[in-house]
């Protein structure tokens, strides 16, 4: 997946006063495919001074997520795909660390 544009008041916070709903952060992403799809970013979670989103197809949320690595530049926030298999292997691991403590299936 490529980059993205997000769709939803990005730099706002929670009380800006500018009438969007904050609860759905949705992003035009565009997959391997070309095609447009929006995700919806339901976690985010950092790993070694990075932040991480996890983002969900808006029209199949039963699909597997995505995850994305957040980068600032010039104060606006990128998703930008994770192309190192290290640091793949890492952040899936750790993701699914939370996702089992947050589902109460810790082994």
């Amino acid at each position: 997946m490529s980059e993205h544009e997000h769709t939803n008041g990005e730099n706002c916070g929670d009380d800006c006063g500018c009438g969007h709903d904050h609860e759905e952060h949705v992003f035009l992403v565009t997959d391997e495919e070309g095609k447009e799809r929006e995700m919806v970013m339901v976690y985010t979670f950092e790993s070694e001074e990075q932040v991480y989103a996890v983002l969900l197809d808006r029209n199949d949320p039963e699909a597997d997520g995505v995850i994305f690595r957040i980068e600032e530049e010039n104060g606006e926030a990128f998703l930008v795909g994770i192309e190192d298999d290290a640091e793949w292997d890492r952040v899936t691991r750790l993701y699914e660390e939370i996702a089992q403590r947050e589902n109460g299936t810790e082994t």
